[in-house]
């Protein structure tokens, strides 16, 4: 993340995404595939890396084997096999929706993962509670945990879509889009952009 100043002179925390060139690697129509949309691929892989079906589906389309591929619906213009898009697609002021997986955290506690209090106070013979869960369940009836109880457990690593970021700038020479806010995913994830 990084900040600009408006015309105000107010900062603005905002991200920079590297956007493109994508090369449209596949064309879905109505007659063969039943829907209409694109796959673009985006960040060449190295051929050693790539299979063989791989390499002849992107040789269709005259490019080398790409690392992340994704489909799109909803282009209005036509769009050919090879073709490349870049940043131009999108304008300043525009509102974009961003999706990617988001950090993996590990094994948290539930003070982090839910947002638990814990017990709040030091005193009164609590000893070595404040970040403790506290009670889970019932006694005899039902003798059970119910499912779905907040507790303990891995956090992060699920796919996240934060909406309607709004587009603060594009650089087309550098193929950069800057957004206001975050975006999900570590440093140098890939990142899906939707307009």
């Amino acid at each position: 993340m990084t900040s600009l100043f408006d015309d105000n002179g107010k900062n603005i925390p905002c991200t920079v995404i590297e956007v493109g060139p994508c090369v449209v690697t596949q064309v879905r129509t109505e007659e063969v595939d039943g829907y209409n949309a694109l796959q673009l691929g985006f960040d060449d892989k190295a051929d050693k890396r790539a299979s063989n079906a791989s390499k002849g589906h992107f040789k269709k389309a005259g490019t080398t084997a790409k690392k992340k591929v994704v489909e799109f619906k909803g282009f209005d213009e036509e769009h050919k096999l090879g073709d490349t898009l870049t940043v131009d697609l999108f304008e300043e002021g525009e509102f974009v929706d961003v999706s990617a997986i988001s950090k993996g955290k590990g094994f948290q506690g539930v003070v982090k993962r839910h947002g638990f209090a814990g017990v709040g106070q030091a005193t009164h013979g609590q000893h070595n509670r404040l970040r403790a869960p506290g009670s889970i369940g019932a006694a005899s009836y039902p003798a059970r945990v119910f499912k779905g109880m907040r507790m303990a457990g891995r956090m992060g690593g699920d796919k996240v879509k934060v909406q309607n970021l709004r587009v603060l700038k594009v650089v087309s020479d550098k193929n950069l889009l800057v957004v206001k806010g975050c975006v999900p995913g570590h440093k140098n994830a890939y990142i899906t952009i939707e307009k």
